[in-house]
């Protein structure tokens, strides 16, 4: 318990009479017995005050969080006294994060079970957990502020944005994948397994007409192809330091990370088997084959603490470890960022290595800051030098990648933002066009 305010000023006005003591006695006597009230006052105050005891505080949260989106957090309380109670409530959420609605107030009345709600938004990934609740309430008369606190500790995983991986399912499910904008057109009707007769659309290709099936139903219908499954994906993912470069508080490793496990979600949807090998100067993890769409949940698990290390990639090291471990054709997703020139050389020779007997795609993330800088107005000689120093920078990259691109590999020059929704329309157009 602590004194408020109201209490400090009471024994202030109380001490009044002692400032007329010096010329009048009686005035002093006066003060040392409206002291001794209000100190008898505030002791009868903190008797009559309900104790921070009666109320059961109870935390329920996933066991399971996504990093970078906000989590629900629900507090019950049960309140087991006669009186209602008017309490402030802090939480210790897990570390570092971004949290609303909390603290917050909630009056809580005689053996009923309420909540309150509040969100949290993780910003690093791995284990962690809640801590202490932390109550607050102000006695009967307002005179004490009463404490108490329950060491509620709750053991949490922080996984990549699952929920953009239920999102995706959603939208999977009603066959409107287009609305998170992936590209959806080429795929249709372009396989070479038969799957059914459907209605024309329109963008469909006149060579899937059924002019047969059209003539007896007196309308347009299409033969609709399904694509090949069981074809290998391995995600090589970089955990060097140059992925460690952020845009807009997330990290370039965050990003590919998420768009790695969305395009394993609809890769495993449409029946292909999905790995995963993280390399910096050694191989990190490496997450075997695995099959049906049920399986993301495992890979998930296996990769969710991932985290980029202060090193130079050894991208040699990748290829071998590649050749070694899996020498089935596979298309192979390459996630990296080329911080300079002489590393996006570097980067190239390596894989151009891994091209036999694989269809290597490789996404590299933009410098956002870097092209933000070259798209800004100069206000001076020296900001226009930078810019044009910034513009020469990003000629040069995109000049390289062009000719990886012309080399016979697969490239995706894109801003880590849209690296997810890229890559998965990306890897639907490599399944229509039968790259594979």
């Amino acid at each position: 318990m602590m004194p408020r305010l109201s209490l400090l000023y009471l024994f202030a006005a109380a001490m009044l009479p002692f400032a007329l003591g010096t010329i009048w006695p009686a005035a002093g006597q006066a003060g040392v017995l409206i002291c001794l009230l209000v100190f008898l006052f505030s002791l009868i105050d903190l008797v009559l005050t309900p104790s921070l005891l009666a109320i059961e505080v109870h935390r329920e949260v996933n066991e399971v969080l996504s990093v970078g989106t906000t989590n629900r957090v629900k507090i019950w309380f049960n309140n087991r006294g006669d009186v209602p109670l008017k309490i402030h409530v802090h939480d210790e959420p897990p570390l570092p994060c971004q949290y609303t609605d909390l603290p917050f107030d909630i009056e809580l009345f005689p053996n009923k079970h309420q909540y309150s709600i509040y969100h949290v938004e993780p910003h690093h990934r791995g284990k962690n957990r809640f801590r202490r609740v932390f109550l607050q309430m102000k006695s009967r008369f307002g005179l004490w502020t009463v404490y108490d606190e329950r060491d509620i500790r709750q053991e949490i995983r922080i996984y990549p944005d699952i929920q953009a991986v239920r999102g995706v399912e959603l939208l999977a499910r009603r066959n409107r994948l287009a609305e998170a904008g992936i590209k959806m057109s080429r795929l249709r009707g372009r396989g070479t397994d038969f799957d059914r007769l459907r209605e024309y659309r329109r963008g469909d290709e006149f060579r899937s007409i059924d002019w047969k099936a059209t003539s007896r139903h007196q309308e347009l219908i299409s033969r609709e192809y399904v694509v090949e499954k069981n074809q290998n994906i391995i995600f090589i993912l970089d955990c060097g330091r140059s992925m460690c470069n952020a845009d807009e508080g997330v990290t370039h490793f965050d990003r590919a990370l998420n768009a790695a496990i969305l395009l394993s979600y609809v890769a495993l949807r449409q029946g292909d088997t999905v790995s995963l090998m993280a390399c910096s100067s050694k191989v990190e993890r490496w997450v075997p084959p695995i099959r049906g769409a049920g399986s993301i949940q495992k890979l998930i698990r296996q990769v969710y603490d991932l985290e980029p290390i202060y090193e130079a990639s050894d991208y040699r090291l990748m290829s071998e470890q590649l050749q070694l471990r899996y020498r089935k054709r596979s298309l192979v997703v390459v996630l990296t960022h080329a911080l300079d020139e002489v590393h996006l050389e570097y980067l190239g020779s390596a894989l151009r290595m891994m091209r036999w007997p694989h269809l290597v795609l490789s996404a590299f993330l933009r410098n956002v800051p870097l092209e933000n800088r070259m798209n800004s107005i100069p206000e001076t000689d020296r900001e226009a030098f930078q810019i044009a120093a910034a513009a020469e920078i990003v000629s040069s990259q995109t000049q390289q990648i062009s000719a990886l691109q012309k080399s016979g590999l697969l490239v995706l020059d894109t801003l880590p933002e849209n690296l997810s929704v890229n890559l998965i329309s990306r890897y639907l157009d490599i399944k229509a066009r039968q790259l594979l």
